[in-house]
């Protein structure tokens, strides 16, 4: 059975497209993905995100915990600061990628994947043995509303948040519009903004009452179509095309996000530790076309006519007008930025050049 989010009327009320992701029912558009991206490169958007997990995890011995299963150093998180990581598996492949935010003593709020809520309880109440934590899955008494772009601070502030300073990745008790909830400084759009984490009950007034006050800031619904568009020229992953339980941290350039020092043993540090310090047989990179095809999920990439790796995500950058994509490729010198590999499309190998992530700009840090 398809899931729908408290707020699936209102998208159908507003003429979005509908389509099945991850188990639920969810607007990919409502009305153009270009125009709904440009909207939030250029003004704000507003986004349905409630068919994210919210588990929250607390407890004695919640910190140990969490530090077990993560390879981010969680004994060094301060109150109402967030933190990404990996929930690594005993070989170091990924069953998701998190953001864990620090609500009080020993009290976690951790936000996973849609597509991953089963096997990352599964995987932690695994991991919870004799341990003194509680493990609580409230997904389905929460929505998530992500409000996105430069205007959104003004949008925020409009509607009654006293944001004073806060930083990006850090996460606040709020009041909006009467409404008490936590608004955190987080998304995945690569622009500034918050998700606002609500209890259903109060999800369609704050969503009308969002598009209200920002008609003038030229705020617009946004669907999932635009979200991934944005996503990719920020060079952010998404789990099942970039991340999956065969890739590690270090594969998927995220050794940033893995600490050097940490003593806590956790799930898959040997092996992540290993390819830290002796590198790894492949490697993501980034993909510009040299022509006008589209690099597509699952294409297969070769360099000298040897087949060297394949496409994960790939789409039309609205911002550039470029066909960008992410690759897994051999990790060898000669493909480094600047080089040229060939894409099969079709069954013909066009040419692509290995670029610098993110392929724009992210503004989405706030200090």
């Amino acid at each position: 059975m398809v899931k729908e989010t408290y707020l699936h009327d209102k998208h159908v009320a507003l003429g979005a497209k509908m389509v099945d992701f991850a188990g639920w029912h969810m607007p990919v558009q409502y009305s153009s993905i270009i125009e709904e991206h440009k909207t939030v490169r250029e003004n704000v958007g507003l986004f349905d995100v409630s068919h994210m997990g919210e588990v929250f995890v607390s407890g004695k011995d919640a910190t140990a915990f969490l530090n077990k299963v993560v390879p981010q150093d969680i004994d060094k998180l301060d109150y109402e600061k967030a933190v990404y990581c990996q929930l690594p598996n005993k070989n170091g492949g990924l069953i998701d990628d998190l953001i864990i935010y620090k609500i009080g003593i020993e009290y976690y709020l951790v936000i996973c994947n849609a597509s991953r809520i089963d096997e990352d309880l599964n995987w932690l109440v695994r991991n919870k043995r004799g341990m003194d934590v509680k493990i609580d899955n409230q997904s389905h008494n929460y929505s998530l509303l992500a409000i996105q772009g430069p205007r959104a601070i003004d949008l925020v502030r409009k509607m009654g948040y006293n944001i004073q300073s806060q930083q990006s990745f850090t996460i606040k008790p709020a009041i909006i519009e009467g409404i008490k909830l936590l608004a955190s400084r987080t998304g995945y759009t690569g622009e500034d903004g918050f998700e606002l984490l609500v209890e259903n009950e109060y999800s369609e007034f704050l969503w009308d009452k969002i598009l209200e006050e920002g008609r003038e800031y030229g705020i617009k619904p946004i669907g999932l179509g635009a979200r991934d568009t944005l996503r990719l020229e920020a060079a952010l992953h998404l789990y099942g095309n970039d991340l999956d339980e065969t890739t590690t941290p270090v594969e998927a350039g995220l050794s940033w996000s893995v600490p050097k020092d940490k003593a806590v043993d956790y799930n898959g540090k040997e092996i992540i530790m290993s390819q830290i310090a002796n590198g790894v047989s492949k490697k993501l990179v980034g993909l510009t076309m040299l022509d006008r095809n589209i690099a597509r999920h699952g294409y297969d990439v070769y360099y000298n006519g040897e087949k060297v790796g394949h496409i994960t995500s790939g789409c039309v950058s609205p911002s550039t007008g470029k066909n960008i994509a992410l690759a897994y490729v051999k990790n060898i010198p000669e493909i480094c930025t600047d080089a040229v590999v060939q894409v099969m499309i079709r069954e013909k190998l066009h040419d692509a050049q290995v670029v610098k992530r993110p392929f724009v700009q992210k503004r989405n840090r706030v200090k």
